[in-house]
């Protein structure tokens, strides 16, 4: 794909992407596909998929309370629970404000491990990575941010988010809709967003602007990024998934180059698609 070229020259020293069709084919890859690379919160993907696993399990039910007083496990997926960004400290009432939080991740892993009897990495491992063949990929710290993988592995659970084996697709379909529409919230590294749609664990393109996928990505697309540079989206209306690793921390350079990568992914998808 001639529009994965575009990460030459993004400036950073290493950088690995690939684009994946809805049938799990990798459409088009670009740099070392077995690089390790922190995901920072990137790793959330993993971690709610694991939490949507545990309920279809019986282990959790998404309506259990978990959290600060009121607060269910539905609550801090969707980052309504009203804990704070990165200390165990309330800033509202569950349900009345989207605020972005590690903390609540730290929570929902908890939650996972008290009902399962198990540590929550190797749950996730069990869960997530064996099923997926993500075999490099790991968890060593927290759940909202540890994680280290190879776009390899990322592909193949970009595979599985456009077509969900894991999960039921209703449980899949209520993961990847809004969840407590209509709450504001900062959308982190581009600011105050009105309303800041989220779903169960991903974040939702929605109509966000400023955002960082691209002006082709359909509101249905959902995915994540992380703070060490890295993104993972699925577009569900495109049909493809797109996943980027780099070894620098996000910034404007991210801000600028990632959208304008994604639209011509897009585009040679859809005008090969249409070929």
């Amino acid at each position: 794909m001639r529009s994965l070229g575009l990460v030459d020259e993004w400036p950073v020293d290493n950088v690995a992407t690939a684009v994946v069709g809805r049938d799990g084919q990798v459409l088009g890859s670009r740099g070392d596909q077995g690089r390790l690379f922190p995901l920072a919160s990137v790793t959330k993907l993993l971690t709610s998929y694991a939490v949507l696993i545990a309920v279809e399990e019986g282990a959790v039910e998404l309506d259990e309370p978990a959290g600060p007083e009121g607060s269910t496990i539905r609550h801090l997926l969707a980052h309504a629970s009203g804990l704070a960004m990165s200390e165990d400290k309330i800033q509202a009432k569950p349900g009345t404000k989207r605020i972005y939080s590690n903390t609540g991740f730290d929570a929902l892993a908890e939650a996972v491990q008290q009902a399962s009897g198990i540590p929550f990495n190797a749950y996730l491992a069990e869960a997530v990575f064996a099923p997926l063949s993500m075999n490099d990929s790991t968890l060593k710290g927290s759940p909202a941010h540890a994680g280290v993988s190879t776009c390899a592995d990322l592909s193949r659970f970009a595979a599985e988010l456009l077509e969900p084996a894991l999960v039921s697709r209703q449980l899949f379909q209520e993961a990847t809709t809004v969840v407590f529409p209509g709450l504001n919230g900062v959308l982190p590294g581009f600011g105050h967003q009105k309303p800041n749609d989220w779903g169960l664990g991903f974040s939702l393109r929605d109509h966000k602007s400023p955002h960082w996928t691209g002006r082709r990505n359909s509101p249905e697309t959902f995915g994540h990024f992380g703070q060490s540079g890295t993104f993972l989206w699925a577009d569900p209306h495109a049909g493809i998934a797109t996943v980027a690793l780099t070894d620098r921390a996000f910034g404007e350079w991210a801000a600028e180059a990632w959208p304008v990568f994604s639209d011509a992914v897009l585009e040679e998808t859809s005008s090969a698609a249409g070929a």
